[in-house]
């Protein structure tokens, strides 16, 4: 057995102004906040250990124990390699309520973590009876190490520092070399700025926890300036906040609905708080080199005035000014040309498919009627189609494709997970035969985990049964998430 320690570098965010706390039951048309304030960092480190499970056969138990923040807590993973990726079942006892450590925080989850620096979230920690919880998932990383955090809703990109269990190598554990890795924790608080307090939480049976996640993620959002740097996206989150709000008065609403409902809210609002926060970014930089170009002007222009070379230092001066402003025209035209082929792409790619525009990159859309029912040949319309999309596809360069396929509810779960993955391989497979190169195309099935629509009705279903193409690349201004299948 090897071991390994990981050093995790954990990075915390604060706010300096304190906004007016919004209330528990609030309603969810939220008011236009204060200007967004600059946010500083902090670091700290902690170490945990890590394995590589790469090409085993057979599989090795992993202990996990809580940290100082619940002791008491315990579990216990398998981990196995399978079919080119990690599956891992995990059984974890004696958890508290995750509001235990802040009204924030609603719900754990599980992360891998690679050598690398890239956190992985393997999936919600659900607390149920006898605070007890399980849970079934796989990773694509094989070497990594494994920890549970508090978080405020199921869908954040980086894990917190609240971390409650980590994994503890067994005598009996096996693995094939020590690992080693450093990642970035946001701290507690990192979520809200300083002073802000969340109202305590009130867990109620007839309200789901996903319909409370909706609400934090929404309002974490908005504090992190979402309305005024991603307002598409956070529009959208209000808008599916306030029907996941309907559903709950509306005694004609099943659970069923609210659950999808605030979890797409969930999705949505992560999506405009990561989309705010690189504007913001942008907009910081900017400013901070109009300042910094400022500075310079003036700097010179005082040095030309108390120098007898004042002719020779102005034309240096301008001449650097030049280079600066040919330096913005040319990154401005860069930026300009990618969006523009990002834009024409879309719509070459929407004149043969369903194509939308995502902050993960162009989504195009095959919809069940594409293929045989119950099966996963192409239609003879299909092929047509997906050549039509190759040629597309092949006429620019550095593009990486996703293949995703979704089912509905109808049937079991293991042969809806074989379907979804026959019809995205067959997708894939038909790619690369119109000669889209095969490391450029990836494919994977979810089954009926990942609705966009009510499966209770025979036209959500029907938009359930999908195919979906991610195409992203820096060609076109964006890369390839690291979550397949993520944020629809």
């Amino acid at each position: 057995m090897l071991l390994a320690t990981t050093t995790l570098c954990l990075s915390a965010i604060a706010q300096t102004n304190i906004p007016t706390a919004m209330p528990a039951h609030a309603p969810f048309f939220l008011e236009p906040g204060p200007p967004v304030q600059i946010f500083r960092m902090a670091t700290i480190s902690r170490s945990t250990q890590a394995l590589n499970y790469q090409h085993r056969s057979g599989a090795t138990k992993v202990d996990f124990k809580g940290t100082e923040l619940m002791p008491l807590a315990n579990g216990q993973a398998k981990v196995e390699s399978k079919r080119g990726a990690i599956e891992i079942e995990v059984e974890f006892a004696n958890l508290q309520t995750p509001t235990t450590f802040g009204s924030e925080y609603l719900t754990y989850v599980l992360w891998a973590i690679s050598p690398e620096g890239r956190a992985s979230n393997l999936g919600e920690v659900l607390v149920g009876e006898n605070h007890r919880s399980k849970l079934d998932v796989t990773t694509e990383f094989q070497s990594f190490a494994m920890l549970v955090t508090a978080e405020p809703y199921y869908a954040v990109r980086q894990p917190s520092n609240v971390v409650v269990l980590e994994n503890v190598i067994r005598t009996d554990t096996k693995a094939t070399e020590a690992v080693s890795a450093t990642y970035e924790l946001m701290e507690r608080g990192g979520y809200i700025p300083t002073g802000y307090t969340f109202d305590p939480v009130v867990l109620d049976a007839r309200v789901p926890l996903e319909f409370l996640e909706a609400r934090n993620a929404v309002r974490i959002a908005e504090l992190e300036g979402a309305g005024q740097y991603a307002n598409d996206s956070f529009q959208h989150a209000l808008q599916l906040m306030k029907m996941a709000d309907g559903y709950v008065t509306d005694k004609r609403a099943s659970k069923k609905q609210l659950i999808a409902t605030s979890r797409e809210t969930v999705q949505t609002a992560e999506d405009a708080r990561a989309i705010a926060i690189k504007n913001r970014t942008e907009e910081s930089l900017a400013k901070d080199r109009a300042a910094s170009m400022s500075a310079q002007a003036k700097s010179q222009a005082q040095a030309n005035h108390a120098t007898l070379e004042r002719d020779a230092a102005q034309a240096e001066a301008a001449q650097s000014r030049l280079n600066a402003e040919q330096a913005q025209q040319a990154t401005a035209q860069a930026q300009d040309d990618r969006a523009k082929m990002r834009a024409r792409l879309s719509q070459q790619l929407n004149d043969v498919l369903q194509t939308r525009d995502s902050a993960r990159g162009l989504i195009v859309n095959m919809s069940d009627v594409l293929f045989d029912t119950g099966r996963y040949s192409l239609k003879s319309e299909a092929r047509e189609k997906l050549a039509k999309v190759s040629g597309i596809l092949l006429s620019y360069t550095g593009l990486s494709i996703q293949v995703s396929g979704y089912t509905d509810n109808i049937g079991g779960d293991v042969m809806n997970q074989e379907l979804s993955e026959n019809r995205a391989g067959a997708v894939r497979d038909y790619l690369v035969q119109e000669g889209v190169a095969t490391g450029a195309v990836s494919a994977k099935g979810f089954g009926s985990t990942i609705p966009v629509a009510s499966n209770d009705t025979s036209a959500g279903r029907q938009q359930n049964r999908r195919v979906e193409l991610l195409v992203s690349g820096d060609t076109i201004g964006g890369t390839t998430s690291a979550m397949f299948g993520g944020p629809r």
